[in-house]
């Protein structure tokens, strides 16, 4: 079974706030010494409505489709909206609600989220909404969240949004969350990009922790180098397959992912073996993460 553990879906780029894209789909202005320009994005938003959704799920067994909540970039992709959409696709979409733990009640919109709105995970990002992972307004949560059996997907800090709080993005910074609530599930996503080498070493640590391969692969030289190292060091059983929908679709990420061994044809340079690329794209993900049934 192939399982698309991360992809996103919105009716608005303007529930995005100024996470991830920041102000690039708006148009820029630019002093110069001479004159003041209006320049177009560096990028664009790509379309994520339900549709184009769907309709990249085609190469897939079953979809994760995250909601996001954060109060300090004005975002919100609402639990209601993510819900009502898997809910017309079981067969096929499993939702993860938003919540935001500097809220007052975010444990008992978690305990709502899964029980009336049948999602089945959690998605935070410390980085995008302002929180150290050890913040005692988070605890909470995570307890809910392990006694619900609802694994908890950890978004690093937008690499395009100024505002994003690097120092809270760090891996690391959840190895005490990891000791102290032992069996909840957490993936670090993207391999905790830009920290990867603080991922490795709590994949190899934590037994319930684990990391998505979301976002890497359109950085393929990267991709190789952090491949080759969860290889090494014996953790690459522990990664899972994401495609970053709508950055990139699955099938586009599937053949990236058995590409990557292009850059050591010729060379000296150590490979992926096959059987390992593979192990990643067709992981028993939903049985590790306890969604199985």
């Amino acid at each position: 079974m192939i399982v698309d553990i991360h992809t996103h879906v919105w009716q608005s780029p303007d529930q995005l706030g100024r996470v991830d894209l920041g102000e690039l789909h708006r148009p820029r202005t630019v002093r110069t010494l001479r004159n003041t320009l209006t320049k177009p994005p560096l990028r664009t938003v790509p379309s994520a409505d339900a549709d184009h959704h769907l309709a990249s799920t085609a190469g897939v067994d079953r979809t994760i489709v995250l909601a996001f909540k954060s109060r300090y970039l004005r975002a919100e992709i609402p639990n209601t909206f993510v819900a009502e959409y898997v809910s017309k696709h079981p067969e096929k979409l499993i939702g993860f609600a938003g919540i935001d733990p500097t809220e007052s009640d975010a444990a008992g919109e978690l305990r709502h989220a899964r029980s009336e709105l049948g999602l089945r995970g959690l998605v935070l990002s410390p980085a995008n909404q302002d929180f150290h992972p050890a913040d005692s307004r988070a605890l909470p949560l995570y307890q809910a969240a392990e006694e619900l059996g609802m694994p908890i997907l950890i978004h690093p800090g937008g690499q395009f949004t100024p505002e994003s709080r690097l120092e809270f993005a760090r891996p690391y910074l959840w190895d005490e969350i990891a000791r102290d609530f032992p069996k909840l599930r957490l993936i670090i996503a993207q391999l905790g990009h830009p920290f990867l080498d603080e991922t490795l070493c709590l994949l190899a640590k934590h037994p319930h922790l684990y990391a998505d391969v979301s976002g890497l692969l359109a950085r393929p030289w990267q991709t190789y180098q952090a491949l080759v190292a969860c290889h090494q060091n014996s953790v690459i059983d522990k990664l899972l397959f994401g495609s970053d929908f709508p950055y990139t679709v699955a099938s586009a990420a599937i053949h990236q992912l058995y590409q990557i061994n292009y850059y050591a044809q010729g060379t000296n340079l150590p490979v992926i073996p096959r059987e390992s690329l593979r192990g990643i794209i067709e992981r028993d993900t939903l049985t590790l993460l306890g969604l199985g049934t």
